[in-house]
């Protein structure tokens, strides 16, 4: 994500942008996207990107100002979206998708991927949520795993310094999406069921 309020400088963005210095394994194409913190950017470009790339999983990154490990988020949610984004604007519905489920979970399996990574001994604490917050990031989590049926996760990470540097965040995400992805690939049987 862009900047927005007393977030000039996007630790979210900074992490992203450490990741794609660092890759991700040889087999995977990566796309790397800054999205405005606006609602109706957002339902023009997730849809957008989904019919661009036809990717085998999209992970959205964003910065929670309380969050002080690297959250991997469970679900989106579809309603009470009630703040504001960088344009004053919010849907008079207060919702991602008329008509759509309260919730969407990730196909990923974010408890296995937590245990996963926290294995290997990096220098970040993870945890898992069920709440992305009720602003964009839960926004744009809901709309990529409604547009995905699922093929999606979320990552929120503390501000920069707080406690993480850019280059611990940019490792962690390699770690992280790179679990994601061999957790996807072994559970393809059970999601095309």
């Amino acid at each position: 994500f862009g900047p927005f309020g007393e977030h000039a400088v996007n630790a979210s963005w900074i992490a992203v942008q450490e990741l794609e210095k660092l890759g991700l394994r040889d087999d995977v194409d990566l796309h790397v996207y800054e999205v405005p913190v606006e609602y109706q950017a957002v339902q023009r470009l997730i849809p957008a990107l989904w019919k661009k790339h036809s990717p085998q999983l999209v992970v959205h990154v964003g910065v929670s100002g309380m969050a002080t490990t690297v959250t991997l988020e469970k679900c989106g949610h579809n309603v009470g979206y009630k703040g504001l984004d960088n344009c004053d604007f919010c849907p008079d519905s207060e919702c991602c998708v008329e008509g759509g489920p309260e919730c969407i979970d990730s196909v990923i399996d974010m408890d296995t991927v937590c245990k996963r990574v926290s294995a290997l001994g990096l220098d970040v604490t993870l945890t898992i949520s069920e709440d992305a917050g009720r602003y964009l990031c839960d926004f744009t989590y809901y709309t990529s795993l409604y547009q995905s049926r699922g093929r999606s996760a979320f990552i929120h990470v503390p501000p920069l310094g707080q406690p993480y540097t850019a280059e611990q965040l940019g490792r962690a995400l390699q770690a992280i999406i790179e679990e994601m992805l061999d957790v996807l690939e072994h559970s393809e049987d059970k999601i095309n069921c």
